[in-house]
């Protein structure tokens, strides 16, 4: 298992937090996924295996946020 926390732009409220939860927790090969609104990070928990980084990156920025 591997561990990231993204630093993303864009959310502010509680449907921010349950559309990325959702979206990224539905990926094959996360473990994972928790929304932290206050301070802007996800932090994810995945499979490399399965998935990498870029693939989570891409499902946050087609729901309209920005990964720094």
């Amino acid at each position: 298992m591997q561990n990231i926390t993204l630093k993303v732009q864009g959310m502010s409220c509680g449907h921010c937090v349950s559309s990325i939860e959702g979206n990224v927790g539905e990926m094959t090969g996360v473990e994972s996924v928790k929304v932290h609104l206050e301070d802007g990070k996800v932090d994810v928990t995945f499979e490399a295996g399965q998935v990498n980084e870029q693939d989570i990156i891409e499902v946050i920025e087609d729901q309209g946020y920005d990964v720094a």
